[in-house]
């Protein structure tokens, strides 16, 4: 059951995430589905490959996909006039896919077994994998690259979950909310991790 509510949970927030980035960049309906799509397969489609899960495993989920669709569809359809009320949302709908997927992505490797650092691995992966997609497709400098706080927060699923802290629905709902939490304050106060000076700025330090 919990893993097919994070599944749901991540499927939807993702593809709504992927299908109003489209809305921005002025996509057409192929482009709304090919970022929606995308952005809630993508991160799973490569975990599978990184840990040894059969590929086709991905394509064995008509449901997903059939809400995936309809989920893209409507906000395709959306009025422009109800656009700027829901543009707000989408860092609330990624850090939602986010959490979701690097919780089931942790979950998905502890089933078969990885070693502990694999299942770090696999919840960054699933859960930044697909925004990292969506934002090459859309022309975008990748979140996970740059933007406040992101895949860290994936990975602090996968540190917890391979360590056998969360266990039982009510420890994985609190872990999704406490994620969604933390990525939302990460882009309210503007947390980064360090970055380096860039080089014309070390010129100009210099003389």
């Amino acid at each position: 059951m919990t893993w097919d509510i994070l599944n749901i949970i991540g499927t939807l927030a993702f593809a709504i995430s992927g299908a109003l980035i489209a809305r921005e960049e002025d996509y057409d309906i192929l482009g709304f589905y090919v970022l929606g799509f995308t952005t809630a397969f993508g991160g799973g489609l490569v975990r599978n490959l990184l840990i040894g899960i059969p590929i086709v495993n991905t394509w064995m989920q008509e449901g997903l996909f059939l809400i995936a669709f309809l989920v893209i569809t409507l906000v395709f359809l959306l009025p422009n006039h109800w656009l700027e009320h829901i543009k707000n949302w989408i860092i609330f709908f990624d850090a939602v896919g986010l959490a979701a997927f690097a919780i089931q992505g942790a979950n998905y490797a502890v089933s078969v077994s990885a070693p502990f650092i694999a299942v770090i691995i696999a919840s960054t992966i699933t859960g930044a994998g697909g925004g990292m997609i969506r934002d090459v497709f859309a022309g975008r400098k990748p979140m996970i690259f740059h933007s406040e706080i992101y895949a860290l927060w994936a990975a602090l699923a996968g540190i917890t979950i391979g360590l056998g802290l969360i266990r039982g629905p009510y420890a994985t709902a609190f872990l999704l909310i406490l994620i969604v939490f933390l990525r939302i304050l990460s882009v309210r106060y503007n947390w980064n991790l360090p970055r380096n000076i860039p080089y014309q700025n070390q010129r100009s330090i210099g003389g």
